[in-house]
Formats: C-alpha cells, sequence, structure tokens
C-alpha cells in the first residue's frame, strides 16, 4: 500500500485516534526503535517503559495508557488485534506475477487459472487444479490430482502429494510436506507390514502452515485441517488427524493419528498428543504438555515438570519410580493416625 494516514486507518480499523489525522505511516516498528513514519503498538504492559520515549508517528493502544502516550495515538479496544490489521495493509504480501517460469514443468492436464503464478523448477502433476491468482514458489512440487483454492501461496519447496485439497487463502511456508504416508504398520512375526495409506489431506480455507511442518494422508479416510487454522514450524501432524477451526498449535508439537481436537484450542510450543484422544473445543494446553487421555471440558491443562537447578532434579527424578510405594505408606500412616483418633474418642480414661 504504500503509506497510510493516520484518519484513514482509524476510520478503516474502527478507533479513536489521538492527534494529527494527516499524519502518514509507512511501516510497523517496536516503540523502542520506530523512527516518525513507523506505527509501533502497545498490548503487553512489560514494555509500558518504552512508550513516553518512543519516536514512532503513532502508536496502536487502548484508552487507559492513551494520557501516556507522546505521539499520536489510535485507541482501541484490542490493540493487539488492530496493529495486526494494520499491519497486514502496511506491508502486503507479494502479488502474483501470473505465468509459468520457463523452468518450470506442468503437466498438459493441469488446470492453471491464468491469473496464477508457477515458479522456477516447480512440478505441476496430472489432474492438478491451480486457483485464481494462487502462487506456487519455486522448487515446490504438486503430484497428481492436487487441487489448490484461490489466493494461496506456496513460498517455496512445499511438497503437496496425491490428491491433497487445499482451500483458499492459504499460506504454506518453505519446506511443508503435505500428504506423505502416515506411519501406518502392522506386526508379524517379528516384522513390519506396511499398511496402504489411502485417504487425502483436506485443508480448509484461510490457513497458515509453518515451515517443515508435515501433516500426514490418513490410512482410509482424509486427514482434516479446518478453516483458519494456524500450524506453526516443526509441527507432525499424524494420519486422520482432524483440527478444528481457528485452532492454533505453535513450534515443534505432534498430534499421533487418529486424533480429533476441536475449533478454537490453543497447543503451546512441544506439547506431545497421543493417538486416538478427543480434545473439546476451547482448550488451552501449555508448552511441554503431554496430552494421554481425552479432554472433554474446556479450559486450561497443563503437564511435564518445570526447570530445577540440576543436582536437586535429579534427586527429585530418582524418587520418581517411588511415588507409589510412598502414596501407599501415606494411606497406611493415615489409616493408622485415624483409627488411633477414633479409638482416643472411645476411651473412657480421656473424660
Amino acid at each position: 500500500m504504500g503509506t497510510a494516514s493516520l484518519g484513514e486507518l482509524a476510520v478503516r480499523f474502527g478507533c479513536t485516534l489521538q492527534g494529527d489525522p494527516d499524519v502518514r505511516v509507512a511501516h510497523v516498528a517496536t516503540l523502542e526503535r520506530a523512527d516518525p513514519q513507523g506505527l509501533a503498538f502497545l498490548a503487553n504492559p512489560r514494555y509500558r517503559r518504552f512508550l513516553s520515549q518512543t519516536k514512532a508517528g503513532a502508536v496502536v493502544l487502548d484508552a487507559q495508557s492513551a494520557s501516556e502516550c507522546p505521539v499520536a495515538a489510535l485507541i482501541a479496544k484490542d490493540p493487539y488485534a488492530v496493529y495486526a490489521r494494520i499491519a497486514s495493509l502496511l506491508h502486503p504480501p507479494p502479488p502474483a506475477i501470473p505465468g509459468k517460469h520457463p523452468s518450470a514443468i506442468v503437466d498438459s492436464s493441469a488446470v492453471v487459472d491464468p491469473s496464477a503464478a508457477i515458479g522456477a523448477l516447480a512440478v505441476i502433476g496430472a489432474r492438478v487444479r491451480i486457483g485464481a491468482r494462487s502462487s506456487v514458489g519455486p522448487g515446490c512440487v504438486l503430484l497428481d490430482d492436487v487441487s489448490i483454492g484461490a489466493d494461496t501461496r506456496l513460498v517455496a519447496n512445499v511438497t503437496l502429494c496425491n490428491s491433497v485439497v487445499v482451500g483458499d487463502r492459504c499460506l504454506l511456508h518453505p519446506g511443508v510436506v503435505i500428504g506423505a504416508d502416515g506411519f501406518g504398520l502392522a506386526p508379524s512375526e517379528g516384522q513390519w507390514l506396511k499398511i496402504p495409506q489411502v485417504g487425502g489431506v483436506r485443508i480448509g480455507n484461510d490457513v497458515e502452515v509453518g515451515a517443515s511442518t508435515t501433516i500426514d494422508r490418513g490410512a482410509i479416510e482424509d486427514t482434516v485441517i479446518g478453516d483458519g487454522v494456524k500450524l506453526d514450524n516443526q509441527i507432525q501432524i499424524g494420519h486422520n488427524v482432524r483440527i478444528g477451526a481457528h485452532t492454533a498449535i505453535a513450534g515443534c508439537s505432534g498430534i499421533s493419528g487418529s486424533t480429533t481436537i476441536g475449533s478454537r484450542c490453543m497447543l503451546a510450543g512441544m506439547v506431545g498428543v497421543a493417538g486416538h484422544l478427543t480434545i473439546c473445543d476451547d482448550v488451552v494446553v501449555t508448552g511441554r504438555s503431554f496430552v494421554n487421555s481425552n479432554i472433554r471440558k474446556p479450559g486450561y491443562y497443563s503437564g511435564g515438570i518445570t526447570i530445577d537447578e540440576t543436582t536437586r532434579f535429579r534427586k527429585n527424578a530418582a524418587r520418581f519410580h517411588r511415588l507409589d510405594e510412598l502414596a501407599r505408606e501415606v494411606r497406611r500412616l493415615s489409616g493408622s493416625a485415624e483409627g488411633r483418633d477414633d479409638k482416643s474418642q472411645d476411651d473412657p480414661d480421656d473424660e
């Protein structure tokens, strides 16, 4: 977009403007390092100390902080969300330049919208369909019968295996692999027999998949990622997993096969989820937790052990194996104490 005036931004995003509506901003920046053409925001109280000294052209913040702002302010009920929308306006993704790079290989049966872009060394298989204004970046591979909706961007080196369906306005970052075989193996006489993975993967609209994240195809039915899901980098999604709309999962998490995760859930970094489980809507799981049973009630869930000094951690770790024994002993001692109390209440010598 180039630049935008504060007056335009206030009207477009429903903010109250404190300052000159003709001031223009061109980019986003931090409170600490912003210049007069930069737009900053304040949503986290820990950064309030930078507000009084900021040189930003304007700051997006809430009404309680507006009186402390030395520059123009866009006052919003949810400053972080408004900042995100303005940042997207000031820093739009590069537009797809329609056409096919000479080094790209496109099967004659593929249907590519004339407004779509096919980058260098991309390979487009048989019967692939690519929607309007979508972009397939350099080195991407789309195997047979893949379908991509409109305004979807594959940044680079993305692999979509056979029969993967991706919706509209999705963003797939470098190294994403969707539709590889799930980990389907049957034990037989000390060996593993591979089970053919004949399902596919269906990705909804407005989904973002981070770099080097993998989503396996279903064993029989499809793996399904709902509308608006946001996946961070280096996540593993197993076969037949279903993730509900607008759920967000942070980096290095792993979801085992045939698990269903509801809508509007949040899984923090390095969360592990066992297979064949159900997590209901509106669940938050904190970092490094392991989910090994169904979650049927919305709320916050945590697991794992926090960091400690190594010496103390090792001592406690050595005691973990005795927890059951210690619990039994506590119950035994508790029972003995209760018996003594009951006896003392009945003892006439105590009266």
